[in-house]
């Protein structure tokens, strides 16, 4: 089996059936500017309520010169955590990989191992999907009520980081309305999975965490 070692986890989230959202961008030292950088994390109730919508960001700050040549590392993987009974440990896990062009998923499933290091199953279970290249229109694949994406998308969150910097000094009391958005006109790489919720269990909420994986 395809062993992984974990390099950085970030955004934990407790899922109830709102939008919530954590972000980390190129703060976290060892990954800085790398390929593993996860910026934005999203968990939300999908258009169909019966589903969410899981959706991590990585390499973040990408002009728009530089998205078209931007691409997945195959050597890192994206995890999805899912924990249903609040014991904070993974029960289920959705995993994304690229590989020629394609991002592969697999799950959810209950993993071998939780914690720092993951397996990749190796019984043909996984489903593959285009990436999509950057301009073009956005290719989504569809496994049973489950649906899938990866590529290029414009940077979502908003922040006024100059704003920020204002009030940490002190020499402002609070943000404008609107603010400036420093992440304006950059782009992410995207990975989006739909699932329905009774693939997650029975708890009427979820604990639930991303990580980036690298091959050992």
């Amino acid at each position: 089996m395809k062993k992984l070692k974990l390099i950085i986890g970030a955004c934990a989230l407790s899922v109830l059936g709102l939008m919530l959202y954590s972000a980390d961008h190129i703060d976290a030292p060892d990954v800085q500017g790398g390929t593993s950088d996860l910026t934005d994390f999203y968990a939300f109730q999908g258009e169909n309520t019966n589903n969410l919508v899981f959706v991590a960001n990585l390499q973040g700050l990408l002009s728009p010169s530089a998205t078209a040549d931007a691409s997945f590392d195959e050597n890192v993987l994206i995890e999805f955590n899912i924990d249903n009974n609040d014991d904070k440990v993974e029960d289920l896990v959705i995993q994304a990989i690229p590989r020629d062009g394609m991002m592969y998923f697999f799950g959810p499933y209950a993993p071998s191992q939780t914690g720092l290091s993951s397996n990749l199953p190796q019984d043909g279970s996984e489903y593959g999907v285009a990436i999509s290249a950057y301009g073009s229109s956005p290719v989504i694949g569809t496994k049973g009520e489950m649906k899938f994406f990866a590529g290029p998308r414009d940077d979502s969150f908003f922040m006024d980081f100059a704003r920020y910097g204002e009030i940490i000094a002190g020499n402002a009391s609070g943000f404008n309305n609107p603010g400036a958005d420093t992440f304006a006109g950059t782009n992410v790489l995207s990975v989006v999975v739909e699932v329905p919720k009774a693939m997650l269990g029975s708890s009427a909420s979820i604990n639930t965490w991303v990580e980036t994986k690298v091959k050992q």
